[in-house]
């Protein structure tokens, strides 16, 4: 049955729409100045759009609200509340008053907060951000809220996000006003992030506990096919997979999220979905949301969605490409270099700006991406190095190099591709390629950030790239601000090529994967943190801590606060890796081992009784081979339990982090080959759990 599909987008979402048609005119320009202007918005307000959120909320079948939140969980939290008010008379009316939709209260004890307040001081504020607007999901209305403590500091991801997107707005708008731009009132940041996942069937999930307890595969031998024959990227897709897709699309449309492109990724089970960009905070809630409704709807089709970073060895792990750019409020994207780049000063002076950030604050860009998860992915051949640095292109290079040399710049036409067939249309070639090993590439009109893991939040990595880029945009203003109209063609010019000779080591244009980038990038003085113990102490580094609170955008303590979280998080994740581990292969592996020794040695027997002189050399080869196998198991388990306690124990955060990296892990990895080496000796009826072949080609 055919679905009209724009009558069903944002059917479930409080939109501008829905606004006009159920507020007072009055009530509605003024929540409309709020969001657009950011502009304090008054209780009168808020009881109006109260009542109608409800009375749209309760038409459409919800019975609760709640304020939906993003802790230091990495996911999202709710408290669902009924819309029921006793009436007194055995009666209730269902009932929602602006204060409820404004503030909520929910206990704040049981979330990370890294020492920002002790268990006993419990209270937490959630605060509406009306710039994101409400939906509904399964019969509760749900709020996108910020998330404080008792005494005011941020306990989540929204909070900073959206000081980092006013700063970046007054830092751009006060730059393109002094170079002569001054229609322009805000800048929005936006972004698209694309999001890779893989899908497994649930009854094999189900059977592997280190997918349920830890997203990823902690052993398993290679299936006889991976990803080699390069044949399941933009293949065609499968009946099981196209139908989870066409209704995760539905799903999504309903909620006002605007997914846009599906297809296969590289590896087999292995997926991508693409949104149109949006706003930065609505397209960071948009993208929690999508992981969680991606979730529930594999669920009804009888599959998992796995988001972690690297389910599988030995075949590609999934990331999350971070689409970011400036747009003006009269509609301009400032990172579209127009036609002709060279003369566009004001996509120059903007692009350098983003160019000497990313040198500058390159350490915090990897902090932003930084996980237990991740550091499987990042310089694996699959993904972006560790090292961070900025991909333009040639004809962008070469602009650049022509400015630093005060040349002309002749320029490329734009140049027709004849690619041999005349029955084929002709198009244009693009200025810039897609180079897949770059970290931070420029895309023809917005930088693709692309070290992300698939289940990390966008926001990190955003309230990053915002504030260091207002922080160059702001040293730009300053260099400016006093020069005379008639001479700031000039000082514009001098600005852009002294950026240039400054931050130009940090442009590559050639092959991230190499070896030989990652020794010209130590050359160049630039960043390899390989591991999240590596990066992280780089987070409360003086010109970082100095960074964040120049501009309020974290506080002292709320930077320390986060420091601790990300450490304690990464070593509990290894911590339970190591106990699942330990466990999958004490209690489940090993017994199949020796079931599997005593069943060829009773064949051995069997024989022996029947032709006493037949040989058995085929079995006591796979007996011997199987026996040494199980004592070097038995060993790295003996070592893992050791040195997993030892870290365990260990009271230092970041000490505890690097002993997890360094030790735990590698007992894991030498644990891991032993198993994986037994494992292609046993039949499959007698392992237990599914093998790499069944979870990745079952679907």
């Amino acid at each position: 049955m055919a679905q009209n599909i724009p009558e069903l987008y944002g059917s479930l979402v409080f939109n501008d729409k829905v606004m006009r048609s159920k507020l007072p005119k009055d009530m509605y320009k003024a929540l409309k100045k709020t969001i657009e202007n950011g502009t304090h918005l008054e209780l009168d307000v808020a009881n109006s759009v109260a009542v109608a959120m409800k009375e749209w909320a309760t038409e459409n079948g919800a019975t609760h609200y709640t304020h939906w939140f993003q802790p230091m969980t990495n996911v999202t939290a709710e408290k669902h509340d009924s819309f029921i008010s006793p009436t007194g008379d055995g009666q209730v009316i269902m009932d929602f008053s602006g204060k409820e939709l404004v503030k909520g209260e929910p206990d704040a004890s049981s979330f990370p907060s890294g020492g920002l307040r002790a268990t006993f001081e419990a209270r937490g504020y959630t605060a509406w951000d009306p710039t994101s607007p409400a939906f509904i999901k399964d019969g509760t209305l749900y709020i996108p809220t910020a998330f404080c403590s008792y005494s005011g500091e941020a306990l989540d991801k929204k909070t900073p996000l959206l000081r980092s997107m006013q700063t970046l707005d007054k830092e751009a708008t006060n730059l393109l006003h002094i170079i002569g731009n001054k229609d322009v009132k805000h800048v929005n940041t936006t972004v698209g992030p694309e999001q890779e996942y893989f899908l497994v069937d649930k009854e094999l999930y189900k059977q592997r506990k280190d997918l349920v307890f830890c997203g990823r595969t902690l052993i398993g031998a290679p299936a006889p096919k991976g990803q080699e024959m390069e044949d399941h990227y933009f293949g065609a897709l499968k009946p099981r997979v196209a139908a989870y897709m066409h209704d995760l699309d539905v799903e999504l449309w309903k909620l006002g999220i605007p997914a846009k492109t599906k297809h296969n990724e590289v590896a087999p089970a292995q997926h991508e979905l693409a949104p149109v960009f949006d706003t930065t905070n609505v397209a960071v809630d948009h993208n929690q949301l999508t992981m969680e409704v991606m979730k529930k709807v594999a669920d009804k089709h009888g599959l998992v969605c796995l988001l972690h970073e690297k389910p599988f060895e030995g075949i590609n792990g999934s990331g999350k490409h971070n689409n970011w750019s400036m747009i003006t409020d009269t509609g301009v994207n400032i990172l579209d270099p127009g036609k002709t780049p060279a003369e566009n000063t004001q996509f120059l002076i903007f692009l350098t700006a983003v160019i000497k950030a990313v040198d500058e604050y390159a350490d915090v860009l990897r902090i932003s991406v930084a996980s237990a998860g991740n550091d499987h992915r990042l310089g694996a051949n699959e993904a972006p190095p560790a090292v961070v640095s900025v991909f333009l292109g040639d004809e962008l290079t070469e602009v650049l190099k022509s400015i630093e040399n005060d040349e002309y710049f002749a320029g490329s036409r734009a140049v027709q591709m004849d690619i041999g067939a005349k029955v084929l249309p002709h198009f244009v070639k693009d200025n810039t390629d897609r180079n897949r090993t770059s970290p931070f590439a420029f895309t023809g009109n917005k930088f693709e950030f692309r070290m992300l893991g698939s289940e990390a939040s966008v926001a990190n990595p955003n309230i990053i790239l915002n504030t260091a880029v207002a922080e160059c945009v702001h040293q730009f203003a300053e260099q400016l601000k006093d020069v005379p109209e008639d001479k700031m063609e000039d000082a514009i010019h001098e600005l852009i090529k002294k950026t240039i000779i400054d931050h130009k080591r940090v442009i590559f244009n050639g092959n991230g994967y190499t070896d030989e980038w990652i020794e010209e990038a130590e050359k160049r003085g630039l960043f390899n943190l390989k591991s999240t113990p590596d990066a992280l102490p780089q987070w409360i580094a003086d010109k970082n801590i100095e960074l964040f609170t120049k501009y309020h955008i974290f506080t002292k303590e709320e930077i320390e606060s986060r420091y601790e979280i990300w450490l304690e998080s990464y070593s509990k994740i290894l911590n339970i890796e190591s106990n699942t581990m330990v466990e999958m292969v004490q209690k489940d592996f090993l017994p199949s081992v020796f079931a599997y020794i005593d069943k060829v040695a009773a064949t051995a027997v069997a024989k022996k009784s029947v032709v006493s002189d037949v040989s058995t050399a085929s079995e006591g080869k796979l007996i011997k081979e199987l026996s040494q196998l199980a004592d070097e198991i038995s060993t790295g388990l003996e070592t893992l339990k050791a040195d997993t306690a030892k870290a365990l124990a260990t009271e230092d955060p970041l000490a505890n982090a690097k002993a997890y990296q360094t030790v735990v892990l590698s007992d894991m990895d030498e644990l891991r080959k032993s198993v994986d080496a037994a494992e292609t000796l046993i039949p499959d009826a007698l392992l237990p759990y599914p093998t790499y072949d069944k979870l990745l080609f079952s679907v």
